[in-house]
């Protein structure tokens, strides 16, 4: 995806949670990822959550409600049938958010959807770019026993163990900014930071993830490419 013009440097630490003096809850929601395997899903809510405090000074947290119809449309979950369901797929996830829009609003009814999602290269740089321009940068990623909640509470630093604890669970979640550590990021309603090492070591994929919202208050979006850019860019993906 070719850039528009010289990209901007990226600032050294960057924290989306934060706003001038405010800042979002520490208790963000679960999002129904403590009774279901709808992480994909719950992470776009999270990443919403983050656009919208940033773009209005105002969280929008959706009902569980939303959440699970998302779950339902998008991966396939069955509410009758009960248990945790099938999981989800981050690109189907995304595609079905870019095309059909996820359930917002009290009554589920309204639809939002994004503008547009591309994969990108696992590099420190690249993803720094992409929450840096998109508000968030959406991965998925192996849990290691040694930081799953099955186990205890998650420490607040996400390490590499060196005695290699086996895997729990694939995950995904939302990076919302970085320091000189690692990456800051919301899993399970609460924010954590995860090292460059571990970042290297369990994260298998990365999307940048533009939101219409997102680029009309911030004035940013992947690469620099307007609204029309992307959407043309997206057409030409999906031939």
């Amino acid at each position: 995806m070719a850039a528009g013009g010289a990209k901007p440097e990226l600032p050294p630490v960057l924290d989306h949670t934060k706003s001038g003096t405010a800042e979002l809850p520490e208790e963000l929601g679960m999002m129904l990822n403590n009774k279901l395997q709808n992480c994909a899903c719950a992470a776009y809510y999270h990443a919403r959550q983050v656009w919208t405090f940033q773009t209005t000074g105002r969280a929008d947290t959706e009902p569980n409600a939303n959440v699970e119809l998302l779950y339902e449309k998008a991966c396939g979950y069955k509410p009758a049938e009960g248990g945790e369901g099938p999981g989800g797929v981050e690109q189907h996830v995304l595609r079905f958010l870019h095309t059909e829009g996820a359930p917002v609003g009290t009554d589920g009814k309204g639809r939002e959807k994004i503008a547009a999602f591309f994969e990108i290269e696992r590099r420190q740089d690249d993803v720094k770019r992409a929450i840096f321009e998109c508000g968030v940068a959406y991965i998925g990623m192996m849990v290691p026993e040694n930081v799953h909640p099955a186990t205890g509470e998650p420490p607040p630093l996400w390490t590499v163990d060196p005695r290699k604890p086996k895997i729990v669970e694939g995950h995904a979640v939302i990076l919302v900014g970085y320091d000189d550590v690692g990456f800051l990021f919301i899993s399970w309603g609460r924010r954590y930071k995860m090292t460059w090492e571990f970042f290297t070591a369990y994260v298998d994929e990365a999307y940048a993830v533009a939101d219409h919202a997102w680029m009309s208050a911030k004035g940013r979006s992947p690469a620099g490419l307007s609204a029309q850019q992307l959407e043309e860019q997206m057409r030409s993906l999906a031939h």
